[in-house]
């Protein structure tokens, strides 16, 4: 098992949001990298919901292959796709890149949902209507204010520094949020792309800090730390929300409609990363790749 699987959230923040999910939705499937991890959530879902219409589908977000195969045995389903939650992350971790040779947090964080979202976006057109959009919503991170995209070096190969390639990684996300909701709504879609904060959350996202840090960390997580449910809660607010229904284009933090970064607002710069995004993953779909 790759690496990553232990930074995912697929038990902590992820299983909250697809329980809520089952209380307004038909049938959800999970999707992780740690298959024991899945096979619990599913487990629990069943257990709290009685929804028993439930599966757990392995996905590597590192793997530009497995996020096609996950892809293409998902639409072999032939369900509708109502929402997509991008919820995966690494965060500091030591130099490293993925299998397809992109540094980590950049091709996690950001270029794996990239892809993914691409890949499905054609599955949340179809099961989007004019009463009922489907939704798309990018976990980021308050880390993404103080981040910087540098598009001659997106990999962070020069002066690598964990800190601002996962602050760039989040910053990508919001502008990739924001531009794919103008292009969803220049064409007419009743698709829908929201970005969201879930706060500073007690989970094992921390593995790569430092001593220090995880010491402070369980000595004030109690008062500085969201739990799980509590960080999933503007998750779940901006996936089933009906305040929410046929709004895109904004960030949410703390259940509220807030100011990204003011960097993020730059639809330029917006532009110039979803070009070379389809670069790197070798253009999804040409025509959603479109500059």
């Amino acid at each position: 098992m790759s690496p990553v699987s232990s930074f995912l959230w697929t038990y902590a923040v992820g299983v909250k949001v697809l329980l809520s999910q089952l209380l307004s939705r038909s049938f959800s499937l999970p999707a992780g990298n740690h298959e024991n991890q899945g096979e619990l959530s599913v487990s629990r879902i069943v257990k709290e919901t009685g929804n028993e219409k439930v599966e757990f589908m392995y996905l590597e977000l590192a793997s530009m292959q497995s996020i096609r195969q996950f892809v293409q045995h998902f639409k072999a389903k032939n369900l509708l796709l109502h929402v997509l939650v991008n919820n995966a992350a690494v965060m500091l971790v030591p130099q490293r890149n993925t299998a397809d040779g992109f540094e980590e947090h950049f091709g996690v964080n950001y270029l794996g949902h990239f892809m993914l979202t691409h890949l499905l976006l054609d599955t949340l057109k179809q099961s989007g209507s004019h009463d009922l959009n489907s939704r798309i919503v990018t976990v980021s991170s308050a880390t993404h204010y103080i981040g910087e995209l540098n598009l001659n070096d997106l990999q962070s190969s020069h002066n690598y520094s964990p800190h601002g390639a996962y602050a760039q990684s989040k910053l990508a996300l919001v502008l990739f949020s924001y531009q794919l909701q103008q292009r969803l709504a220049a064409e007419g879609s009743h698709v829908t792309s929201n970005v969201v904060d879930p706060g500073v959350v007690n989970t094992d996202l921390y593995k790569h800090t430092s001593w220090l840090f995880k010491l402070c960390k369980w000595l004030t997580s109690w008062l500085l730390f969201k739990t799980s449910t509590q960080g999933a809660s503007t998750v779940i607010y901006a996936a089933v929300s009906p305040d929410l229904e046929g709004a895109g284009g904004s960030y949410y933090a703390n259940g509220q409609k807030v100011k990204s970064a003011d960097i993020s607002y730059d639809e330029d710069l917006q532009r110039k990363l979803w070009a070379q995004s389809c670069n790197l993953v070798g253009n999804p779909e040409r025509h959603q790749c479109a500059s």
